[in-house]
Parts: structure tokens; sequence; C-alpha cells
């Protein structure tokens, strides 16, 4: 038997390792877990607990080189305390469901907040990583690299992989300073009209960090100098009547959004909640009352339409549906059942095999987080 890893307050790497080679040697499935505030997040974790949290800190930071590396176990309010100290932040605004919430989980979750569209994802800004594969091996990839697969860029693909290729040990992010100044405008509009400005702006060069629409409302926020503010707020002023928000309701505004605390995500409208990603251009979704973000190309909705009605009318404009969240319950649809649809939107059979194989190069025994991403693809 060997010792929880859930006992221990301090991992070494060489910890890791042989619980790792353990679980291969046995095929013993293993449920990655940092701060565990996103295991509601795609199909249902399966496996014994593999908690990683333990293996933090800071490996290095230098303001003026605009990066900072970490131990995947380090905690996200930590690093942003730590940047927010030097007048610099994380731009891709990632989401913080708890104070627990870890910066491994940030990059295998990949999940970006309100400023995405402009900015960039979490993939955008992850400069280099370790891993430790099906092996118990420790590779390094991006900027100090020692081993890569098939030419792929590996720091990157682990964005969004949700531990399913390994254990992401350390990751480095490329980091930017705050904003000069930042100011919220707010417009009343129906859902058409807000599409057909927020696209209208978005290819002018106006500073918008982040827009949001929900209910007649559309929030549009500004950021960058003062001048840039001044003439973006009177240009789109000229076209429509809005009030500008106060800063502090401003800033709880686009957190409750990143955080998901907004009474949209908390006061279930259906069954089921819905993250449809769409072409910022695609017209009005006739899906019911919808959060819209990005400038239309991220649409939120609680919806009781059968899966595949749903994700046909969004494939429909080119786009696509992940089952984000269900009522009453945080818990994702069991993977293990045959009958129940694909918390994510099914890929072609070439993408899939594509997917088998990464898996496999990585983690041939299928021990990481088995079925998290896709049913039965990963495992052999």
């Amino acid at each position: 038997m060997t010792t929880p890893l859930t006992a221990l307050t301090t991992l070494t790497l060489s910890d890791l390792q042989a619980r790792i080679q353990h679980a291969s040697a046995q095929r013993t499935p293993l449920c990655i877990r940092g701060g565990g505030s996103k295991d509601w997040y795609g199909q249902t974790p399966q496996g014994e607990v593999l908690d990683v949290s333990g293996y933090h800190g800071v490996v290095a930071y230098e303001p003026t080189e605009l990066v900072i590396t970490v131990k995947a176990g380090t905690r996200l309010q930590e690093v942003q305390t730590l940047l927010a100290a030097q007048g610099q932040y994380l731009p891709f605004e990632p989401p913080q469901f708890s104070a627990a919430s870890t910066i491994g989980g940030v990059v295998a979750a990949g999940l970006a907040g309100p400023r995405r569209a402009q900015a960039g994802g979490v993939r955008d800004f992850v400069l280099g990583a370790s891993l430790l594969n099906g092996a118990g091996e420790h590779l390094h990839f991006g900027g100090q690299v020692m081993k890569n697969v098939a030419g792929y860029d590996v720091s990157r693909l682990l964005a969004g992989s949700l531990g399913v290729l390994g254990v992401i040990t350390q990751v480095s992010l490329k980091v930017l300073p705050l904003p000069a100044q930042e100011q919220t405008l707010r417009f009343a509009m129906d859902e058409t009209t807000a599409l057909a400005a927020l696209n209208t702006w978005g290819g002018q060069p106006l500073p918008i960090s982040a827009s949001a629409w929900q209910q007649g409302t559309l929030s549009v926020r500004l950021s960058g100098a003062a001048p840039a503010l001044v003439a973006a707020q009177a240009k789109m002023g000229a076209q429509f009547s809005h009030e500008l928000v106060a800063e502090e309701d401003a800033t709880l505004f686009w957190q409750s959004l990143r955080d998901q605390t907004h009474a949209f995500f908390t006061q279930a409208g259906g069954p089921t909640l819905w993250r449809l990603s769409v072409p910022s251009t695609a017209p009005a979704l006739p899906l019911g009352g919808q959060l819209i973000e990005w400038g239309g190309a991220q649409r939120w909705v609680w919806s009781d339409l059968p899966v595949a009605t749903l994700r046909e009318q969004v494939a429909q404009v080119g786009g696509h549906a992940t089952i984000y969240r269900t009522q009453g319950t945080q818990a994702s649809h069991n993977k293990n059942d045959s009958a129940s649809p694909s918390v994510f939107h099914p890929v072609s059979a070439p993408l899939l095999a594509i997917h088998q194989r990464l898996k496999h190069e990585f983690d041939p025994a299928g021990i990481f987080n088995p079925g998290r991403l896709y049913p039965f693809t990963n495992q052999d």
C-alpha cells in the first residue's frame, strides 16, 4: 500500500513519481486534484484521488521579464496577490471558484474570464510546463525543452486537457501590467442590437476588454490610457445612450462573471446550463434567456431542450455546445453511462483518433483522469 498523498502537507517529485509508477503498474485509475474547485467540470471524475496541492511554491518571478514560474499546486490567489503587488496580472482572468483553486487546475481546465476575447485564452499565456507522464518520467516543454512528442507544442496542449495526459508539476506563465485605467459603460438594448453593436465595435480600434449582455442590458468594459477611454466613450456614446458604472460596482460585476457568482449562474433557469461557443457574428439564437460574453462568441443558456436538438441548432451557426452544469448540483453526467451524452461537444473521428494517440503516448496504462475529457477515449 502506498501512503495517501492527501495526508501529506508538502510533496516532492519523488512522492508523486512513486504514486504514479505504482498506479501504472497496477493500472489503477487516478483522479488528479489540486484544490478540487473544478471537480464538477467535465465528465465525472473517476479513480483514486491524487492530491497534488502539496507540490506548491513560486519557482521564479522577475517582474521586468513579465514571466512567473510556479509549481502546479500553488494557489491562484497567492499568484494573483504576488503579481498585483508589482502592478501585474494574469490577462486571461482565470475564474477562482474557491480559495483553494490552484495554478495547475487553471491550466488543466483552460477556463478564462471576461477578458478572453481581447487578451487571449489560457494557452496563449503558457510559455512552458513540466509534466509527469504515466511512467513517472518528468518531462519539460516550452522554454527548456528536454523532450517533445510528434512536434506538438505540448505546454500549450496541456491547457484544457483536464489532466488526461499527465500530472502538471510546474508552469511558466506570461503576465502583463495592469491596465492604466478602466471604466464600464452600460447600454439599454435588445439582444439583436447588442450583437450588431459588439460586432461593429469589434472591427474598430476601441479599447474594449470585456462585454456582457443579459435581459436587455449590455455592459462594456474599456481598458487603457485615459485619453483612449475618453475617446472610446465619446464614440460609443454618440451612437447609443449609456450610463457610466461606478468603479466599485463595475469591479464587482466583472468579478461575478469571472467567478460565476452572478445571479445568472446561481439562480438556475432550467435543468442544464450550457456553454455555447459560436462565431461572434452568429445571430441571436432562439434558445431562451441568455448571458452573452466575449463580443457574442460565448453564450450561456439554461435549457430543457434535448441535447441533440440544442447541439444541432448551435452547429448550424458554426458553433459547439458544452453541458456545463446541471440544476441543483455541480455534478456532470456520468461518463460511464454509454446512454448519457458527452459533456463536451462530440468531435470528428479523425480528431478523436488524435486524442487517443496522444493519450496513449503520454499515458499508456490509461490511469490519468480516465474519461474526464471524452467518454471511453482515455482507456485502452
